[in-house]
């Protein structure tokens, strides 16, 4: 047994399966990944990745799940270092494009065709909590019509052509998507 206890057992499993399919979404996308060949490459058994996700949906729910509450908890800590709100803006669009090119799934369409409507529901769920953070900081910008803004910030920040570079050009390419958007929210600096 993995850890020493069934608690440790089960997040050591988790970890890793998580590791592999991390990196066989990055390299490959989801319509290729199979439980099996998670297993395989997380180096655990196919009994036991079945005793912890019964389907291929169900693994990347709980992996949506486990990345979003680990980048909300980053996320707070970055807007809380950033005392005002244009920093908390700028934190905020970096934060998402360093994700956005890490994370590899596939767009909002195609992961509502590559999953069933309850799974693709608990996954869009975890966006709200960011949502609700871009909204309070376009609020306390006194941003005139911050629904509007929000959605077109929401909207830019996840286009994959932004972080779909070459990695030399990615901070660059992140430094002027911050001062579009900056500038967009009336916060230019």
């Amino acid at each position: 047994m993995l850890g020493g206890s069934l608690a440790a057992h089960r997040d050591e499993v988790r970890a890793r399966v998580f590791a592999a399919l991390r990196e066989q979404l990055y390299e490959r996308g989801f319509d290729t990944v199979t439980l099996s060949g998670v297993a395989a490459a997380a180096g655990v058994g196919r009994s036991s990745i079945y005793n912890h996700f019964p389907d291929r949906q169900a693994l990347l729910v709980a992996f949506v799940e486990h990345e979003a509450a680990r980048y909300v908890a980053d996320l707070e800590a970055a807007l809380e270092a950033a005392p005002a709100p244009a920093e908390r803006l700028a934190v905020f669009v970096r934060l998402q494009l360093q994700r956005l090119a890490e994370f590899h799934l596939p767009p909002g369409q195609a992961l509502t065709q590559a999953l069933d409507p309850a799974a693709y529901r608990r996954i869009a769920a975890h966006a709200d909590p960011i949502s609700a953070r871009l909204t309070a900081i376009v609020t306390e910008l006194g941003v005139a019509e911050p629904a509007v803004v929000v959605a077109m910030i929401a909207a830019a920040l996840g286009a994959r052509q932004l972080v779909d570079v070459p990695a030399d050009e990615l901070p660059e390419t992140i430094e002027a998507a911050v001062r579009i958007v900056l500038a967009m929210a009336g916060a230019a600096t």
